[in-house]
């Protein structure tokens, strides 16, 4: 399942390869500066890849992620997801894969206050066709992938930070997208609760999930199969996670909360 970086171009498309990056620049102007966030990034990563990507601030990796998002596009360059060069797609089009090929987990919980945990998991299903009944099914069975099926009627205010990323995590799951993107998913967390969370990130990836990670934290990205650091713009860094730990077996030598 591991890829390796390409320097200037990469193999041929081919089925397992669900991200696909050639030559990618991104340039921001401010007035009359002009900021240089990525320059040339070629990479692919393939199906059922846990990734990790690191790097100090300012250094493209954020960027980075936002094109992996289709919440912005390259100055020049292509994106290929599943195949489709996504670069030049429309609002619209862009919008209807965000809401179907990619999840998306983020610092913030972004859960919306008034909501049960159900109903939070279920909003991003009010966008596509399917009846009620089914985006209930959907969300619940979200809920039971992340451990909070007995959490599904109470309000954000009623769980702690952990579980009300878990509820996050469910909405992202909830229409099956076959990627997941997720943003310093641990920022806001203890330490113990992070290992929890990326307990779950790799119970979901040994299903087939498709996992990019951006974090600034070595002792989350350990728990991802690849790590690719990012530096002015650039990859300097793209190998195998070396001895990583299973956050299962972590979680056993570490304490309660309540100890």
């Amino acid at each position: 399942m591991m890829s390796t970086l390409a320097s200037d171009a990469l193999p041929e498309h081919d089925e397992q390869t669900v991200i696909r990056v050639e030559g990618v620049h991104k340039y921001y102007d401010f007035g009359e500066t002009r900021v240089h966030a990525l320059r040339g990034v070629s990479i692919a990563i393939k199906l059922g890849e846990f990734v990790a990507i690191m790097g100090a601030s300012g250094s493209g990796k954020s960027t980075f992620m936002n094109l992996l998002g289709c919440l912005d596009r390259p100055t020049s360059g292509h994106y290929l997801l599943e195949g489709i060069d996504v670069a030049h797609l429309d609002k619209k089009t862009l919008a209807g894969i965000r809401n179907q090929k990619i999840g998306f987990v983020f610092q913030g919980f972004h859960l919306l206050a008034r909501t049960t945990a159900l109903e939070n998991a279920e909003l991003p299903t009010l966008y596509g066709r399917m009846g009620k009944a089914e985006r209930r099914e959907r969300a619940a069975s979200a809920l039971a992938m992340v451990g909070l099926s007995d959490r599904a009627q109470h309000f954000p205010s009623q769980m702690s930070g952990g579980q009300q990323q878990r509820v996050a995590i469910a909405r992202a799951l909830v229409n099956r997208p076959p990627i997941l993107l997720a943003d310093e998913p641990t920022g806001n967390l203890d330490s113990r609760t992070s290992v929890e969370i990326m307990e779950i990130f790799q119970d979901l990836n040994d299903k087939g999930l498709t996992i990019v990670l951006v974090t600034h934290e070595h002792d989350v990205a350990q728990f991802a199969k690849r790590v690719i650091i990012f530096r002015d713009g650039r990859i300097c860094r793209d190998e195998p996670a070396l001895s990583r730990p299973n956050a299962r077996e972590v979680l056993k030598t570490l304490p309660s909360l309540e100890d």
